[in-house]
């Protein structure tokens, strides 16, 4: 490969690319992000080149190993193109029946169709599917399109098109303005303006400066980050490169978590496409600007997300206790004392089409104080789980039931956890707030890094904050007393009241620690901490109340304050409770109603999930 030395060579190389895939003819994209590849995607791909090449189809066919669709509850998942066939729960057993009917027979295979559960039909097309129909796509648009391991494919779509004219047509002034103007803020938790940043860090004094990409994703249950790097790790490579040539940094790095190995894999196959032809590196496009990437893998220690505890952690050092007390800030003093910008992977990867197309086109999007779009792990009780990536301002209600499908089973939905573990718990009375970072924050939530954590009726508000803030608790590096020892007390106090021992004074107790914390902490995780206990005892107070005045937990969930009892009519005595109880507590003699021990009887739950016939009562 020759380097391109010019905006104008990549243009005529990416006329090149286009004109060779426009002759490849139909195609088939199969998902193997990490979830699908749990999922058996690599032996369906491999049942489908297998297929492929041995019937020799007269049309070309090209296979397409790619990055995450994000309709992760459905995987694996395989697109067959032209027509945009989406196909779900693919196994290598279904490639010969794809292959015969759609790609030779120009048919679908009905009974790999997505099914709507409104109207129990079939979906064909990936854009009719709801999950996917109700979204706006910007970021993870060309995700389920591209190779992650071919520049060539990120090309074909545009990709580095807008470097070359950040280059070529903009000073870096006039970036970071169009930056400015888009509203961009800060997507890995903080929510600051993103044009401010990056000029703080241009006015900043000494040099050299760095840039940082903070991939350090360590909320529970989120993975846009891992999946943008997995799947379209060119995309953060630009948007990398412009703000770089923006603050007038010459090295950056790439800070990811050790534990998302293909998200490792394919960003350090890129940087190695994008030095190969000329895109990193010295006089990139034949301009004056020179930048270069390295890829740092994480600590993993949570407080290694945050930002001061990050650079501790490239420098070297244990990220954990590290974080530093701020100002200064790292655009003035970060990485080894020097200006740094540190941005997450969303944000970054929100550049490129910024700069192509315009700050002026992005403020358009969203609300009047958060624009653009954003990416939710949607998880929990919820149908379609996934990556959802939403304007800015839709409502929580539209998010969870137009595009999530609802609560599964029939069951009520209860809460959402926005914004991770140190996200607020939100009620039904909530459902229809917009996604915005001030609603999410007045009512007590955060944005965060995008998690979303949905809940039914079936769970306990209490056992929620307490698991919650025992992760946070356990995440603590500990350098700040009030985050150490007042984490640990309010863990003490919950504990205290899921077991039955509670105390109504408690509850004051928990939100004067609360405040303290809120207070005294160094960093974001310490802060943010009580928001889980603080929002259920605002919005789920009676079930406090109840677990204290009571002694009773109404999800019975809290083992120490529910028991077991077997409803003789609903009764079949089958007796798988009695071969699967683990502790002996549940007896009696075959074709006879059983017996439940209480003294034995551990509220494990083993028989609830296992009986067909609701004869298990909680009380």
């Amino acid at each position: 490969m020759n380097t391109i030395k010019s905006p104008e060579e990549l243009e005529a190389k990416r006329e090149e690319i286009i004109a060779a895939r426009q002759r490849d003819g139909a195609a088939v994209a199969v998902c193997c992000g990490t979830g699908c590849s749990a999922s058996g995607a690599g032996s369906v791909v491999a049942a489908l080149q297998e297929y492929l090449a041995r019937w020799k189809l007269e049309v070309p066919v090209k296979t397409r190993i790619t990055g995450c669709h994000g309709f992760c509850e459905q995987g694996p998942l395989v697109v067959v193109e032209p027509g945009n066939i989406l196909y779900c729960r693919v196994k290598p057993e279904d490639v010969p029946e794809i292959v015969d009917t759609t790609l030779v027979g120009q048919e679908v295979v009905e009974r790999l169709l997505y099914i709507d559960p409104v109207s129990g039909k079939p979906v064909p097309t990936e854009a009719e599917v709801p999950f996917y129909r109700g979204q706006r796509r910007l970021t993870m648009g060309w995700n389920g399109r591209i190779n992650p391991d071919r520049i060539e494919d990120y090309l074909a779509v545009g990709g580095y098109r807008a470097l070359a004219k950040a280059l070529s047509e903009m000073s870096p002034e006039e970036v970071i303005d169009n930056i400015r103007e888009s509203g961009l803020r800060g997507r890995g938790g903080g929510g600051f303006p993103t044009g401010r940043k990056w000029k703080l860090c241009r006015q900043a004094t000494g040099e050299p400066k760095y840039l940082i990409c903070n991939a350090d994703e360590g909320d529970p249950g989120c993975f846009q980050d891992r999946s943008l790097l997995e799947g379209n790790p060119h995309l953060v490579l630009e948007g990398m490169s412009i703000a770089a040539y923006a603050i007038g940094a010459a090295q950056g790095y790439i800070y990811v978590r050790n534990e998302y190995p293909l998200a490792v894999k394919h960003a350090g196959m890129a940087l190695e496409q994008a030095r190969a032809w000329g895109l990193l590196g010295e006089n990139i496009l034949g301009s004056s600007f020179s930048f270069d990437i390295r890829l740092t893998r994480g600590g993993g220690a949570f407080v290694c997300g945050e930002e001061t505890a990050l650079i501790s952690s490239i420098e070297g050092l244990s990220g954990e206790p590290n974080p530093r007390p701020r100002p200064p800030y790292p655009v003035d003093k970060g990485l080894w004392g020097k200006p740094t910008l540190i941005n997450n992977v969303k944000t970054l990867a929100a550049v490129p089409m910024i700069t192509e197309r315009g700050g002026d086109w992005y403020q358009q999007i969203g609300t009047a104080t958060s624009k653009g779009t954003m990416i939710f792990s949607l998880t929990g009780k919820v149908n379609n789980t996934g990556l959802v990536e939403v304007p800015m301002g839709m409502t929580l209600r539209q998010v969870i039931y137009e595009i999530g499908g609802g609560i599964p089973g029939g069951k009520e939905f209860k809460a959402v956890q926005t914004g991770g573990p140190a996200g607020g718990c939100l009620p039904a009375s909530k459902l229809d707030l917009p996604l915005d970072y001030e609603k999410l924050t007045e009512a007590g939530s955060i944005m965060g890094s995008g998690g979303m954590i949905v809940m039914d009726n079936t769970t306990c508000m209490v056992d929620v904050a307490r698991y919650f803030l025992s992760f946070t608790v356990d995440e603590s590096c500990g350098k700040c007393t009030l985050c150490r020892e007042g984490g640990r007390q309010m863990m003490a106090y919950l504990m205290e009241i899921t077991a039955g021992r509670g105390k109504l004074e408690y509850l004051e107790r928990l939100r004067e620690l609360a405040a303290a914390m809120q207070a005294g902490s160094l960093c974001a995780l310490g802060r943010l901490a009580p928001n889980p206990v603080l929002t259920t005892l605002r919005y789920f107070k009676d079930e406090y109340l109840a677990h204290i005045e009571e002694r009773r937990c109404p999800a019975g969930v809290c083992r120490d304050l529910i028991t077991y009892s077997i409803d003789t009519e609903a009764c079949t005595a089958c007796g798988r409770c009695i071969r699967n109880c683990p502790t002996g507590a549940i007896s009696g003699p075959d074709k006879e109603v059983p017996l439940l021990d209480q003294e034995l009887c551990i509220r494990c739950g083993a028989c609830l999930d296992l009986c067909r016939f609701d004869a298990i009562v909680v009380q």
